[in-house]
């Protein structure tokens, strides 16, 4: 077996087994990984509490197999936060932020997997750290922080059956592959790629051997519960992505686009090592025997094309770029012999990346944010049509002015009679205002939300009959009186930059029973 291990592999451990602990690539990787951290612990209170951050705490109360837009990981996360930690804004974020280092440090551990040394391990833990997208997830409890650590695991092991041959492994990969089908749907579209890469490689001996056939049992398995929710509720994501599609409300792009936005994404001074990356694993006379992670990167990326996916589904798969650049870049320099090449590198990376900090990390306040974003004439790229109504990105609109809301809700709930107050739904549009009126709201003494968004939908009215409702960005009020006996307008929100602006109605006596006109209510989009 140690006929077929690089020779660069062999040195490497040699000299890490020579060099004290503190000047190893493992401490290098430790130390990136932990600045990483604390940026997020910092920031984690700096603007506010996130759209769907909200709404994935109160599925967190209504543990289930599935939701209308996700698997339920990311529900049981929320749900341990809850208990474990609380609902403040740093509780929050703790898991995603230990997640985000995590990939860190992942990025590097690949690295070395692949033999590469102390430079190599740094460079590609450095540059997933500066990465626009994995810095945004981190301060997000959202499934795309988590997502990476399922990607990357399953290419650590992929990488081992390759080194040692052992098929076992693969079974490893099932239950992987399994949790990550439960975390987020699209990791199947890089198993997808893995399944395609072994077959265009040499490692389609694999295909001889039960190992990696019970694999996929195993993921399967793993993933059963959440596709027979999704059967026995008639497949509540497939008619949401449908809905989406129908709207045009993501931003659809040329595959040129596609993927000068996956460089922005990532970070366009990374773009370099990346694209080296992938070159290492084609052609790269100690990465070819990887070319198999090469393929999943180009499967994957190909089917999110086709399918008019958003830029960042493709992210978890850098990483492992970054991991695979960073050996060609150590080992171009080491032929070249220019040493010099090494900190210049790194120190012409850090100068061109730190002044973007502030685009992917809330490390100023909102209106030095904006003056900022001003002085360095960055516009920030739509996903979403919607997201337009603020100059801020999105993952920054989305965090502001919840609190707000929910303090005007209750301003015009209170102002009704307690006899009233007690048969009063407070019916809102969107899973984010909901997920705010659920967590605000007993501080300001109102009762739960009740909405047709998402998941609320399967949750239902509740105990409430339509008598006395207080609507929450109702998108056609004219209309209201159809329904209603009567109506007035009894409040308004609207907050600077956030994209939360409503106006706030009461209708008394829903000419309905509202639990019988709730299937009409349904919107998944």
């Amino acid at each position: 077996m140690s006929s077929t291990i690089p020779t660069v592999a062999k040195t490497s451990r040699a000299e890490k087994s020579a060099a004290p602990w503190y000047a190893t690539g493992f401490a290098v990787v430790a130390l990136i990984a932990g600045l990483r951290l604390l940026l997020h612990l910092v920031t984690a209170n700096r603007y506010g509490v996130f759209r769907d951050e909200m709404y994935y705490l109160d599925c967190a109360q209504h543990l289930d197999w599935g939701y209308v837009d996700q698997p339920p990981m990311i529900a049981v996360i929320a749900w341990l936060t809850r208990h474990l930690f609380g609902t403040s804004m740093l509780a929050i974020r703790l898991l995603p932020a230990a997640a985000g280092a995590a990939t860190v440090a992942l990025a590097g551990y690949i690295a070395h997997q692949f033999g590469g040394r102390r430079y190599a391990m740094g460079l590609s833990a450095l540059a997933t750290a500066l990465s626009g997208v994995f810095v945004i997830n981190g301060h997000l409890l959202t499934m795309n922080v988590f997502e990476p650590l399922i990607w990357m695991g399953c290419a650590a092991i992929v990488i081992r059956i390759i080194q040692t041959g052992d098929q076992k492994l693969w079974l490893w990969f099932g239950l992987l592959a399994g949790i990550g089908l439960e975390t987020k749907y699209s990791v199947a579209v890089y198993g997808l790629g893995i399944m395609v890469g072994v077959v265009l490689t040499p490692e389609r001996k694999a295909l001889a051997h039960k190992w990696i056939w019970l694999a996929g049992l195993l993921a399967f398995l793993i993933f059963l519960p959440n596709l027979l929710w999704n059967i026995h509720h008639q497949w509540p994501f497939v008619q949401l992505m449908h809905n989406i599609k129908m709207d045009g409300r993501d931003v659809v792009r040329s595959p040129l686009a596609f993927m000068l936005e996956q460089a922005l994404m990532v970070n366009p001074f990374a773009l370099p090592l990346w694209i080296a990356g992938l070159a290492w694993l084609f052609f790269g006379r100690d990465g070819r025997r990887y070319r198999l992670l090469g393929w999943a990167y180009v499967i994957e990326v190909g089917v999110w094309m086709a399918l008019g996916g958003k830029d960042y589904y493709a992210a978890p798969a850098y990483p492992i770029l970054f991991a695979a650049g960073g050996i060609a870049v150590e080992q171009w320099i080491e032929r070249t012999r220019r040493a010099w090449l090494k900190p210049t590198f790194v120190v012409a990376f850090l100068a061109l990346s730190l002044p973007f900090l502030p685009i992917i990390a809330p490390v100023l306040p909102v209106e030095e944010y904006v003056r900022y974003q001003k002085a360095i004439h960055f516009s920030p790229p739509l996903s979403e049509h919607g997201h337009a109504a603020s100059p801020l990105p999105q993952y920054y609109s989305d965090e502001l002015g919840w609190e707000s809301l929910v303090a005007e809700i209750a301003r015009a709930y209170h102002s009704l009679p307690p006899e009233v107050q007690a048969k009063t739904a407070i019916r809102v549009d969107n899973f984010g205002e909901a997920g705010a009126v659920d967590l605000f709201g007993p501080k300001y003494g109102l009762p739960q939300a009740i909405s047709g968004h998402q998941n609320y939908w399967l949750w239902g009215p509740r105990d409430y009959t339509g008598e006395s409702m207080l609507l929450i960005g109702e998108g056609r009020p004219e209309h209201l009186p159809q329904y209603f006996a009567h109506v007035e307008k009894v409040g308004h929100f609207e907050y600077p930059l956030a994209l939360e602006e409503t106006d706030i109605y009461w209708g008394q006596g829903l000419k309905w029973n509202l639990k019988d006109v709730w299937p009409e209510i349904k919107r998944w989009r």
